[in-house]
């Protein structure tokens, strides 16, 4: 769940590039004009910095690894690169080079996605061996894919047709096409699995419309409606951990939440209301309608919805549990990251709780820099992150560039990432063998 282009807005004078929260919505990473800043996200009070990275600058993709010290790195300045870091550390676990832009990167406990603009490679994680490359994919300018994030199936959703809204589902591990899947009749605009990669979101460039699809079958299950006077630009789909609810942010000023619920037959005669009698009324009548007018009135509406101050800013929305309780997490352009609470029971309108900056204002950096160093006390130097420290007091970062438009490109030997990195839950890696540098490959 990734922006790359959320520099426009007042943010921008900030150097904000990207966002992006991590598989399970612990860590919030940002990517900036002087590197990358990763927060933790697990409390709704305050908002802890764990990293800076300053290995690179122009960070335009920055994506960590649950809540693990392994974070993939695109700079603008080298933007065909891809570099893998043991942030802990301060190290380079090894870095791949391909044929074009880098245009986004998924990852789970067992493959690491690239995507460029007509191809797309999947590598095993643990090695960083290439082990597929997906040639002449239809054209994807935004790099559009969602990989899910249970490593037991490891789907693979993309484009598949630049005009339509095709998809289609890959299978990561075995290496297989799984199934196509009409969606919609505009391309597509956004993708997202749930959490056990059962079920499949998708909007069009339309954004008027949210549908969502079994997995790995591709037949559609829900289907709701974000609005019918406007088309909209969606930035970004989440579901909840439980599946329960999706939400999807667009420019526009609302964050629409939807509850994925079945309507039985039975629910509704033992509780008879007069929306449920009219609802039958439109059921029926909707046999007779053009299929077009019939499909709006089976779709459903937002469950919650977010009201936003602001309009036309780019942002990324994402659904966590956050002290026993559901929130919907938003960060935005203009430099800030928004938590509201969401009533799981009644919906409605979703409440503010707090407002976190995720950079300093240029004044309060000033006022720190003049706090930190009074006239009367010599200047000391600057601090500097882990990442810069441990860099300037060890050996550099590997240098070696891995061809990932190759077949065989990888790491040699079986080098591999150790297993207990892609256990479940948090880890915490202090140990000095893990992490190795990637072998050189000749090609």
């Amino acid at each position: 769940m990734e922006s790359p282009d959320l520099l426009d807005g007042p943010g921008a004078r900030r150097s904000f590039i990207c966002a992006s929260f991590n598989q399970d919505t612990t860590s919030l990473s940002v990517g900036t004009k002087t590197g990358y800043r990763l927060f933790s996200v697990t409390a709704v009070d305050k908002l802890d910095c764990i990293h800076e990275g300053v290995e690179c600058s122009d960070v335009y993709i920055v994506e960590r690894l649950f809540s693990s010290s392994l974070v993939v790195v695109v700079s603008l300045s080298m933007p065909q690169r891809m570099n893998v870091y043991h942030f802990k550390k301060g190290t380079e676990i090894c870095n791949y080079s391909y044929s074009n832009n880098i245009l986004s990167v998924r990852l789970n406990r067992q493959r690491l996605v690239v995507c460029l603009e007509e191809s797309i490679y999947i590598h095993n994680i643990r090695d960083m061996k290439l082990l597929k490359t997906l040639l002449n994919t239809p054209i994807n300018p935004t790099g559009l894919c969602a990989l899910s994030i249970n490593h037991s199936n490891s789907y693979l959703a993309y484009p598949g047709s630049a005009t339509i809204g095709e998809i289609t589902v890959y299978d990561a591990n075995n290496l297989s096409t799984v199934t196509l899947i009409q969606a919609h009749d505009s391309p597509l605009a956004a993708l997202t699995f749930n959490a056990s990669g059962t079920k499949l979101a998708s909007a069009s460039e339309k954004g008027t419309v949210i549908r969502v699809f079994s997995i790995p079958e591709g037949q559609r299950m829900f289907e709701f409606r974000r609005g019918m006077k406007r088309y909209v630009s969606i930035s970004s789909l989440s579901f909840s951990a439980d599946t329960q609810f999706l939400c999807a942010s667009s420019n526009t000023e609302t964050v629409h939440i939807f509850k994925l619920e079945q309507h039985s037959p039975s629910q509704e005669e033992e509780s008879p209301t007069w929306s449920t009698y009219v609802g039958k009324m439109f059921t029926a009548a909707s046999t007779y309608l053009p299929a077009h007018v019939s499909d709006m009135m089976h779709q459903d509406r937002a469950f919650a919805t977010v009201r936003l101050n602001m309009i036309g800013l780019k942002n990324i929305c994402a659904l966590a549990t956050i002290q026993k309780l559901p929130r919907l997490l938003m960060a935005s352009s203009d430099g800030y990251l928004y938590i509201y609470n969401v009533d799981p029971q009644d919906g409605g309108e979703c409440v503010l709780v707090q407002k976190h900056r995720l950079f300093d204002s240029i004044e309060e950096q000033e006022e720190q820099k003049e706090e930190e160093n009074p006239e009367d006390v010599p200047p000391q130097p600057a601090s500097q992150s882990y990442a810069a420290t441990v860099a300037l007091s060890s050996t550099p970062p590997s240098s070696t560039t891995l061809f990932g438009y190759s077949e065989e490109g990888g790491a040699q030997r079986g080098e591999v990432i150790p297993e207990h990195e892609f256990a479940e839950g948090p880890v915490c890696l202090d140990d000095e063998d893990e992490f190795p540098p990637v072998g050189s490959q000749s090609n």
